[in-house]
């Protein structure tokens, strides 16, 4: 593991390595172009809220930024259940589309879960299908999670070794805690799934030489829970009453003690889209019989 050079941490950006991943997609694409697959995407987003609106933009701008064939649709927060499963079906049967996400949270009384499994797990660029889950949970072949699949990638790009490590996971939800932790024992390292209940949870995480933290309360992860020479990754995002947007570790005290740390905003949330784009990539090659990775 990385020891410590000086008396802050070496600042992983997240920005900077994803665009090298951005890179490696436009390259594949062109690839695939050039066998007379174009990698398309389709984004379904239900509704007005305003975040998910962002997000969507950029996903169709980094899309479109790496030669993907993009199509949004936008559907009204009236859009019943049945409606939205009808548009999931018919992108499932369109030999174009090759990466299915629909934009989550959906407006109170559609069932996120179903429309989910209603997805073509082929498709299903987000990684949340059960096929998909199941695939990582038994080291099968499937779509993996966006930002649990980031984390991997920043650590790879950066240098940061995960077999043989001590990794303690803060954190256990479906999107990120478990199966960034599935994907580092798979690395051969030696995991450790903790949470806000976890009994002493302090002094657990001063065992990690990778702490990640995917918890989702602003700050909670102190400085002095972190081993020196530890490397960090904080995958959350929360915004405090005065707007400023904060991840789950304390930075300004991290800094002082881990050897390298993702920055919030900035660090592992540009990963997210870069491997979603991965993620379709990965999916048109597969469904065009020309898989390249």
């Amino acid at each position: 593991m990385e020891t410590v050079t000086n008396s802050r941490a070496r600042i992983l950006d997240g920005k900077a390595i994803a665009q090298s991943v951005r890179a490696d997609v436009a390259r594949r694409s062109a690839e695939l172009k050039v066998r007379g697959t174009t990698p398309g995407l389709a984004v379904v987003l239900v509704g007005d809220d305003p975040a998910s609106q962002v997000y969507v933009r950029n996903k169709d701008r980094a899309a479109q930024e790496v030669g993907f064939a993009v199509r949004t649709l936008r559907l009204a927060a009236s859009t019943t259940q049945e409606q939205l499963l009808r548009v999931v079906e018919e992108l499932n049967r369109d030999g174009a589309v090759h990466g299915i996400l629909v934009q989550l949270p959906l407006p109170k009384g559609l069932d996120s879960a179903a429309v989910v499994r209603a997805i073509d797990p082929r498709k299903d660029v987000d990684g949340l299908h059960p096929a998909n889950v199941a695939a990582l949970v038994t080291g099968s072949r499937g779509l993996v999670p966006c930002t649990p699949l980031g984390c991997l990638e920043l650590c790879d790009r950066a240098g940061v070794k995960l077999a043989g490590a001590r990794v303690v996971v803060v954190g256990r939800s479906m999107l990120v805690g478990k199966p960034v932790a599935l994907l580092a024992l798979a690395r051969d390292a030696t995991v450790t799934i903790a949470h806000s209940k976890t009994a002493n949870l302090p002094a657990l995480c001063r065992e990690a030489d990778v702490l990640i933290a995917a918890v989702g309360r602003a700050e909670m992860v102190r400085g002095d829970w972190i081993r020196p020479g530890a490397v960090v990754l904080d995958v959350g995002i929360n915004r405090l009453a005065d707007g400023k947007l904060v991840g789950d570790v304390a930075f300004a005290e991290a800094v002082e003690r881990a050897a390298a740390i993702t920055p919030v905003p900035g660090g592992v949330g540009p990963m997210t889209i870069a491997m979603l784009l991965a993620n379709t990539c990965t999916a048109a090659a597969r469904l065009s019989g020309a898989e390249q990775r």
